[in-house]
């Protein structure tokens, strides 16, 4: 069974704005946070797509990837994910293909097949939604075929460079498109913890080996806020559960300060809801977080795990990473 200390770790960055900061601090310490995990020794450092949301500043996902490799040397970097759907594949061919360009061997680029925001939204992104889900598979392929020279039209830059593609999911779909293709596959499970097992065992038992894997790749997502005490994990976790509640209540908001309690804040059923959602995180003190990561670790046999830690304070923030990076190297 994989270890701590022999488990990859990564980061997903879900670029907050915070209440009381702004998109400019945001990116100052996207670029701080970035630069003290690749000291750390994390592996990769991941950004999202989302449209029409304050909270998130990571919209223009391949600019902000390029400002996070500018800024270290050594991280990969990418997305967690592209939304497909909402693109030409050729564009996110030549997107990519120029990152990879600039900044050789250090990019990723994975795919999701969701909008990543609402339905008007996604008509203003596309112009139409004749495009669905259903098409993603489709548009995987066309997206590849450009990076392989093997459509009617070319991408350059893009053509003839290898920018590792991955499937991301939080279902079943593109966990078995993933094995079919021979991809390797990451899963929401910070947000969809109850379909973990699930998704991976049917990305396992379908995976075919192919010229990007022989055998399969999984990547987890996971919620860890880890502090010098329960306690204070426990606290600091309020900012997250303070935006899943907004998120439920259809009343997005900014990244929100920590409270002592959130009894006053939700319902019992919403509580439950949150619980369900959020229930797989990772919250505690280095050994409560050490004890939960191996119990994981056991059930899941996962290859990596990337860590997103949604929390107000940078310097808190920063001190959750810190505390994971202790116990990879123990």
């Amino acid at each position: 069974m994989p270890a701590i200390s022999q488990t990859k770790f990564s980061v997903l960055d879900l670029a907050s704005v915070r209440e009381g900061g702004s998109t400019e601090e945001t990116f100052q310490h996207t670029v701080d946070l970035a630069q003290h995990v690749e000291k750390w020794g994390f592996n990769r450092y991941w950004l999202a797509e989302h449209h029409n949301m304050q909270a998130i500043a990571s919209s223009a996902t391949s600019v902000a990837i390029s400002h996070v490799a500018h800024h270290t040397s050594t991280l990969r970097v990418g997305s967690g994910g592209v939304m497909l759907p909402n693109h030409a594949p050729i564009m996110i061919a030549e997107q990519f293909g120029t990152l990879e360009t600039l900044f050789p061997g250090r990019i990723d680029l994975g795919l999701g097949r969701a909008p990543g925001t609402d339905q008007l939204t996604a008509q203003a992104l596309r112009r139409n939604l004749n495009s669905s889900p259903e098409d993603f598979p489709q548009q995987v392929e066309e997206l590849r075929g450009y990076f392989e020279g093997k459509n009617r039209v070319s991408a350059y830059p893009g053509e003839g460079l290898n920018v590792p593609i991955w499937l991301l999911g939080s279902s079943g779909f593109s966990a078995q498109l993933a094995g079919h293709l021979g991809l390797p596959f990451s899963f929401a499970s910070h947000f969809s913890p109850n379909n973990t097992f699930g998704a991976i065992d049917l990305y396992r038992r379908t995976f075919k080996p192919s010229d990007v894997l022989e055998e399969p790749y999984v990547m987890l997502g996971i919620n860890v806020i880890a502090a010098d005490t329960d306690e204070e994990a426990e606290r600091l976790a309020t900012s997250q559960q303070q935006q899943f509640l907004n998120l439920v209540r259809n009343t997005p908001n900014l990244l929100q300060p920590p409270v002592d309690s959130m009894e006053d804040l939700w319902t019992p059923g919403e509580k439950a809801a949150l619980q369900q959602q959020l229930g797989g995180s990772f919250i505690g003190s280095k050994e409560t977080v050490k004890e939960k990561l191996e119990a994981f670790l056991q059930e899941t046999e996962a290859d990596e795990l990337m860590v997103i830690s949604q929390i107000y304070d940078h310097e808190a923030r920063l001190h959750s990473y810190e505390i994971i990076a202790e116990l990879m190297n123990e």
